[in-house]
């Protein structure tokens, strides 16, 4: 836990959760016990907890960060064993490949920080190029920029340089990992693109998201832990932390020294890169996105731009592209978010495919989402909802439906190379996880491999989709943010 001084200087109420102090007897007694500040693992200002459901929702992810942390090391040495060995067969050719080149004493390590090293999540889609039929002026143009760039960001800098630049025909302006002030490691991964060409001058900030095999990450993603900001709302701690608040002091405008820092603060270094490129090119604009945890930090960038006023960056933001994106605020967050967006020009796309668990975390009531939600069916079909089918993901209305559908998945996996051609067929790993996903739905349709596919095969005629400047120029009226 952090130390207490300087609190009340930036949030008035606060709930930290640390499972490393949950004892079994103090998560039991939760459950039978409204008085929260009397456990151990929770340090808070609220006193008691009314709501049993809210109670229960704790204890479960307590329980679930609990178990993650015991499996930590394992799980990290285990993914980084499977996309060494995964990498080991696609440099040298396959199955095939690999037992020609041992016999002849040429085998290819992989090489961790190469151009041609793909990262697990990488490896569930390996596609490199942007769609040919979707261009500049088209309502998913942006979308499908912005899910290649959060697909490719999972990756290394050299991958992301090859495919930015010699794939895309773009600029890579940095790739970094940032520092968390909280965990005391740089475990925040961010890209930099410049789409520049004679039509438009666009830059490109790309979170990144959750790693499969990333206790941290997935910590990151169950934690209930919330800071309340006077006048905004309750915010996600571990999202807050992960863009760069500094510890006492929170979100001041400018960084506080500290030398234990051995990396830059994300939300400030990428907002003096912003600041600096716009000033120097009046015709820039900018777009946000990330998926998963990515998404998460994309929608909460521009909240701490509002928080500080900065008209110049708010003023040349031109949307916000989410994906498969975990709640991050409560009610009042999601109402200021709505109204300064608005209030700005700024468009918030948060785009869900089908059962996706992720949109549906964290599981209780407090926690809403805002924006404007594109949903996108199995048959990569377009809505606009104001909230997705079975918000709740345990919500025993969804168990046949969602399982359902992940069997309809795995039969389709075999389907879409007929239908669509060889772009769209699931490779071996995109396939695994689908039958894995049949026996927890939600998990496959997290993958980015849908999301690429619903903004390339579902295109819907709606101007809804183009930035909120060019429906403007067109002359149609900008619809206000749906929750």
């Amino acid at each position: 836990m952090e130390a207490t001084a300087g609190r009340k200087e930036f949030y008035s109420n606060y709930m930290l959760i640390n499972p490393k102090k949950a004892s079994l007897f103090d998560l039991v007694a939760l459950l039978f016990s409204k008085n929260i500040k009397n456990r151990k693992f929770i340090e808070t200002s609220i006193e008691t907890e009314e709501n049993f459901w809210y109670r229960l929702a704790v204890f479960i992810t307590t329980l679930l960060q609990k178990f993650l942390l015991t499996i930590k090391i394992p799980m990290a040495l285990a993914g980084q064993t499977f996309e060494d060995m995964c990498n080991l067969f696609n440099n040298n050719g396959g199955l095939f490949g690999l037992v020609k080149r041992v016999m002849t004493g040429k085998v290819v390590i992989p090489n961790r920080e190469a151009a041609n090293y793909v990262s697990a999540v990488g490896i569930t889609d390996m596609r490199m190029d942007l769609s040919k039929e979707i261009l500049y002026g088209n309502a998913m143009y942006y979308p499908s920029l912005a899910i290649m760039a959060a697909k490719a960001v999972y990756n290394n800098a050299a991958y992301n340089k090859s495919i930015i630049e010699d794939h895309w025909g773009m600029q890579l302006i940095g790739f970094k990992n940032y520092w968390n002030d909280f965990m005391l490691q740089a475990d925040t991964q961010v890209s930099l693109l410049r789409n520049k060409t004679a039509d438009h001058d666009t830059i490109v900030v790309c979170f990144r998201g959750t790693q499969p095999f990333s206790a941290d990450d997935w910590i990151s993603d169950s934690d209930l832990s919330w800071y309340e900001f006077p006048g905004i709302g309750r915010i996600h701690s571990g999202f807050l932390k992960a863009l760069g608040m500094q510890k006492i002091v929170g979100w001041p405008k400018f960084v506080v020294p500290d030398i234990t820092r051995r990396a830059p603060l994300a939300y400030y270094d990428i907002r003096d890169t912003l600041r600096d490129l716009l000033k120097k090119n009046p015709e820039a604009k900018f777009i946000v996105t990330g998926h998963s945890l990515g998404g998460a930090l994309a929608a909460l960038f521009p909240a701490i731009l509002i928080y500080h006023d900065d008209q110049l960056l708010l003023e040349r933001m031109e949307g916000v592209y989410t994906f498969g994106q975990p709640r991050v605020g409560d009610e009042a967050f999601a109402s200021y978010m709505e109204k300064n967006l608005n209030k700005n020009g700024i468009g918030f796309y948060r785009y869900v495919y089908c059962n996706d668990m992720v949109p549906r975390v964290p599981f209780n009531g407090m926690f809403k989402h805002f924006g404007t939600c594109v949903y996108y069916n199995s048959k990569y079909q377009a809505k606009i909802v104001e909230d997705v089918p079975y918000k709740n993901y345990f919500s025993i209305f969804g168990f046949i439906p969602m399982h359902s559908n992940a069997i309809y998945e795995v039969i389709r996996s075999f389907t879409m190379r007929v239908k669509y051609g060889s772009d769209y067929k699931d490779g071996w790993m995109m396939l695994g996880v689908r039958l894995f996903g049949v026996l927890i739905p939600g998990i496959a349709n997290h993958c980015p491999m849908d999301y690429v596919n619903s903004t390339r095969l579902g295109k819907p005629d709606d101007v809804l989709f183009l930035p909120l400047h060019t429906k403007k120029a067109l002359g149609f009226e900008v619809p206000l943010l749906t929750a």
